[in-house]
């Protein structure tokens, strides 16, 4: 499946700002950053939870918002890019 993580951490202190580069490592782990706060993922369901699980042990539920969203597949027939394109189609394969 594919899926869009966007998230928004407060960054108005030294611990919030840390939040954020925790944040931002998780979802690295799982997607590539398309935007600042924003990854697209391509997982299966088990990778899914894992990723909830991580990302609720990093974000303060009172401070910070996190929103997944599953995107609609083919992918190419809903989505439209205006301006510089992803590095890195992660369906494809990748070849040095």
């Amino acid at each position: 499946m594919e899926i869009l993580v966007t998230y928004d951490v407060t960054t108005d202190t030294n611990e919030g700002r840390r939040r954020l580069r925790r944040v931002a490592k998780v979802c690295e782990g799982f997607g590539q950053r398309v935007q600042d706060s924003v990854f697209e993922c391509v997982i299966d369901a088990a990778q899914l939870t894992l990723l909830l699980h991580r990302l609720e042990q990093e974000i303060k539920p009172d401070e910070d918002s996190l929103r997944i969203y599953r995107l609609q597949e083919p992918r190419e027939r809903y989505l439209q890019v205006l301006g510089r394109e992803i590095a890195h189609d992660q369906r494809k394969p990748l070849i040095f």
